[in-house]
């Protein structure tokens, strides 16, 4: 099995039940934390988040690699400038078959866009023939593993200004999701009220 695999085994983990979700936090024992979240229906991861230490006392916001991004309430954000709403954002999810990225407020016509693989970078280029959008996609998930992009595993399709991209999963990522959900499935979950700070995202 990969070193990927290997890290995530020997890491510090804790589980948690809330609902349908079973959460997965994951302390690598470098500064580096990660939750997953799977949906006990499907076994798709629907969230996955990483932490960094800056430093021995302080601690980063959790980065969302997969998901929607966390809203943000602060309330002293109300007299700053803010992103506009409408500009383009990517959402990422997980499904049986396939990796799936949304960029939101792309409102241009399916034939004007482009979706490209870079291997080196393990990204997904996108780009639209009148100049008005370019956008890098990293796929961390192969990079992990180490496995190739290939062209022919990628498709796109536009509706209600969101440009849908899907990428084929290679039958490696196939095996190593289950051998992983298998692994998952002997840790014992903790009490959701004592353990919801490790394991949710905020």
């Amino acid at each position: 099995m990969s070193d990927w695999f290997t890290k995530l085994k020997n890491a510090k983990k804790s589980c948690i039940i809330d609902g349908n979700l079973k959460k997965i936090h994951y302390d690598f024992g470098d500064g580096k934390e990660m939750v997953e979240e799977y949906d006990l229906t499907t076994n798709c991861v629907t969230r996955r988040a990483w932490r960094y230490k800056k430093d021995l006392k302080s601690e980063s916001a959790w980065e969302i690699e997969v998901g929607d991004p966390e809203p943000n309430y602060n309330v002293e954000e109300k007299c700053m400038i803010r992103e506009d709403p409408s500009q383009p954002f990517v959402s990422r999810r997980i499904t049986k078959k396939s990796l799936e990225w949304r960029i939101r407020n792309l409102p241009y016509p399916v034939d004007v866009y482009s979706v490209t693989i870079e291997k080196e970078t393990y990204s997904l280029i996108v780009r639209t023939s009148n100049k008005k959008y370019y956008k890098k996609v990293l796929i961390p998930d192969l990079e992990r593993l180490g496995i190739q992009l290939e062209q022919e595993n990628v498709s796109f399709t536009h509706k209600f200004n969101t440009l849908i991209i899907t990428y084929q999963k290679p039958n490696k990522l196939i095996e190593f999701e289950k051998a992983l959900f298998e692994e998952i499935k002997q840790i014992q979950p903790k009490n959701y009220a004592e353990d919801v700070n490790n394991c949710k995202p905020s």
